[in-house]
């Protein structure tokens, strides 16, 4: 598995040095090429090789796909960072940060529009299937991230809305990527199909754990600022169950932190991780993580192959779920 991941990884990585090299002028291509520069899992773009692989379709056929995914979820990191005022990405400043406003707005644009070019690329006889998908899939993480930035102003989210705000922000671009794959290998439509059920349930599980590191993470690992979530207000499961289940006391408190214009931001984050260890929070999240994990796999397991050719993609599963980062 090290093996073939390891393969698939030089692929790509050698394909993104490519991207939007030396393009003119340097002020609009340079952060573009910045964040994409900075690494990160490549995870989107190794399930699209995955996938086509899973269905005996050679890596280098898909890559130009696989690149486009990668891209477009880059474009989205920059104008998320944005919007959030983040200040670290993958451990380094973020594009706003090293640049300014203006310039993370325009260079995403750019990636944007290099993603559907990079798509364009897909053979013709599926052309139409993967533009319909990727499209779909584009739209729904503007609205999952503008459900997000609706419910920063509110304080009675529901658990439900959370999940399905994940879904459309993080999961969806997940089961697109395996999904694209698997439609350029040819793959029957019922195994695609359940393909991309298997990237919805993993990026459900993987928000989550994003969520639970943002909190409990190590910031050396993490890559980013630890409490970020809590300073920004966001409405992530720990904070609407801890809304939920906070008695009189706490969310009296917890409501007086989440209204509060100038504050400590260590404070803060110090009290409402208290608040979500009395209620033993991160143990309620992991096993909803485990939950979705193992709906990934009832997935997985629906496809039309031999067992055995699904095994790396379970691994890579594993380590995501376990991950420290």
């Amino acid at each position: 598995m090290k093996h073939k991941i390891s393969v698939f990884e030089k692929i790509i990585d050698e394909a993104i040095k490519r991207v939007l090299k030396d393009c003119q002028p340097r002020t609009l291509f340079a952060p573009a090429e910045y964040i994409l520069s900075l690494g990160g899992k490549r995870l989107r773009p190794l399930l699209t090789l995955m996938a086509a692989d899973l269905f005996g379709k050679n890596a280098e056929e898909v890559v130009d796909a696989a690149l486009a995914v990668e891209i477009f979820h880059n474009f989205s990191l920059v104008h998320d960072d944005l919007m959030d005022n983040a200040d670290l990405r993958r451990g380094y400043p973020t594009v706003h940060k090293k640049w300014n406003d203006n310039s993370a707005i325009l260079s995403g644009d750019a990636l944007v529009i290099e993603a559907y070019k990079y798509i364009a690329k897909t053979p013709v006889n599926v052309l139409p299937d993967i533009l319909e998908l990727f499209s779909t899939t584009a739209m729904e993480i503007c609205k999952g991230q503008q459900y997000d930035m609706d419910f920063e102003q509110r304080l009675d989210v529901t658990e439900e809305e959370y999940v399905e705000m994940i879904r459309l922000k993080t999961a969806v671009l997940i089961g697109c990527a395996l999904k694209i794959g698997a439609i350029i290998a040819g793959a029957p439509a019922e195994d695609a199909d359940s393909l991309y059920e298997f990237g919805i349930n993993i990026g459900l599980a993987f928000q989550l754990k994003d969520d639970l590191l943002d909190v409990y993470g190590n910031p050396e690992t993490f890559g980013k600022k630890i409490g970020g979530d809590i300073l920004c207000n966001k409405k992530t499961f720990l904070l609407i169950r801890g809304l939920k289940h906070a008695n009189g006391a706490q969310r009296k408190e917890l409501n007086r932190w989440l209204t509060a214009i100038e504050y400590d931001p260590d404070a803060k984050i110090k009290f409402v991780k208290n608040i979500y260890d009395e209620l033993n929070l991160k143990f309620v999240v992991e096993n909803l993580i485990e939950k979705y994990y193992l709906a990934s796999l009832d997935c997985l397991s629906s496809i039309n192959i031999p067992d055995n050719r699904k095994r790396d993609l379970i691994i890579l599963s594993e380590n995501l779920m376990y991950r420290e980062k």
